[in-house]
């Protein structure tokens, strides 16, 4: 099951940047320097950690910490830009994504000082049958063993269970042999739509926003930080 992300309208006040991508399987322009960004971080494992931010059912927000496991691109013949996630589907985020698909990821790589923000909606991959199946598969087997054993576990925010209860697990298969995820494996992928830059260094600091818009046309425009 797949709940798709939607196209964002994006206000005529921002004007068309030369950059725009309109050609389709052309990357949107906030990717060339979110790349160099994850490149020249690369020694720290904990920058490609960012805080995902959803809606609770109350309307109050929800933030956690989740793992960047990649980009997805033209899954379905469309320009996705995606970044792949992964989460257990018995976690409150599941639930909250599929009453409002609406996310954003705030993304600060510390030796380079900068700061990415990117909104938009998320697609939810529950199981092989869809679109992202053969995505969703993939990207179990490309985890760790240590990692594919935690879907095992007793469910995720309920009182503390026996040591026992998470011991019992399955365990997965060896390395470089497939194994079908669990049903409690999610992937989650988010379809930026609007995305904020903003670079710490510099006096004054550099900022960049671009939009998307109703057309899959990307637009981009350096505003004061």
């Amino acid at each position: 099951m797949v709940k798709e992300a939607n196209d964002l309208t994006v206000s005529n006040q921002i004007s068309t940047g030369d950059d725009a991508s309109r050609t389709k399987g052309q990357l949107a322009p906030w990717r060339s320097p979110l790349s160099r960004a994850l490149h020249r971080n690369r020694a720290l494992a904990y920058a490609r950690y960012g805080q995902l931010a959803t809606v609770r059912a109350d309307g109050r927000p929800a933030n956690r910490t989740v793992v960047f496991r990649g980009f997805l691109d033209q899954p379905d013949g469309l320009d996705w830009n995606g970044l792949k996630f992964i989460c257990d589907r018995r976690s409150a985020k599941v639930a909250e994504l599929e009453a409002n698909p609406w996310a954003e990821l705030c993304w600060y790589f510390p030796k380079t000082r900068e700061q990415f923000r990117l909104a938009g909606k998320v697609a939810i991959a529950l199981d092989g049958q869809d679109t992202l199946g053969p995505v969703r598969q993939q990207t179990w087997e490309a985890i760790s063993a240590n990692a594919q054993t935690s879907f095992y576990w007793p469910e995720p925010g309920q009182p503390r269970a026996e040591q026992a209860a998470f011991e019992r697990q399955e365990q997965p298969v060896e390395a470089n042999q497939s194994s079908l995820p669990p049903d409690d494996f999610v992937l989650l992928v988010l379809q930026p739509l609007e995305v904020d830059h903003l670079e710490l260094r510099g006096e004054p600091q550099n900022r960049w926003r671009y939009s998307q818009t109703e057309e899959r046309a990307w637009q981009s425009l350096e505003v004061n930080p």
